[in-house]
């Protein structure tokens, strides 16, 4: 097989599964620290906690860096994971264009790992919520503003 790299690679073995729950990651254009923007970031946090973003899928956790965002998604059974974050980020780019001007927001395709049966799912919520934490941006992750979590 071979060897594949970048956007393509992503998608390698992607597969969606009605009620799986994934640990997500989605990066900023070239890695621009665009959400180190306290106005930005506040709008792209309102914007994709929408119900217009997630359709019948849940966030569950999620937390928005400088320049990137994690997040832990159950699918619903209608919609397949890349709709589901492809709809998601065209929402919060429509939504954060009107408000802060267009540009291209996110890089192409996301990083995806399907949680297993025997993950315990509130720990990877509160890794996803520490991440400000381990980078060294807050001593504390109930300091850092952008962030939620279902388990709270």
């Amino acid at each position: 097989m071979p060897h594949r790299s970048g956007h393509k690679a992503l998608r390698t073995g992607r597969v969606s599964l009605p009620s799986q729950v994934y640990l997500l990651t989605v990066v900023t254009q070239r890695r621009r620290k665009l959400f180190a923007d306290a106005a930005m970031a506040a709008a792209a946090s309102r914007f994709m906690v929408h119900p217009d973003c997630w359709g019948d899928a849940q966030l569950l956790a999620w937390v928005l860096m400088p320049d990137h965002w994690h997040g832990l998604v159950q699918l619903g059974y209608r919609d397949d994971l890349s709709l589901v974050m492809n709809r998601m980020k065209a929402v919060v780019s429509r939504k954060l264009g009107l408000e802060h001007g267009p540009g291209t927001i996110w890089a192409r395709g996301f990083h995806d790992r399907a949680m297993r049966q025997e993950d315990d799912l509130r720990a990877a919520a509160r890794y996803i919520v520490a991440n400000p934490v381990r980078a060294g941006m807050v001593s504390h992750a109930c300091d850092y503003p952008y962030w939620d979590c279902v388990w709270l």
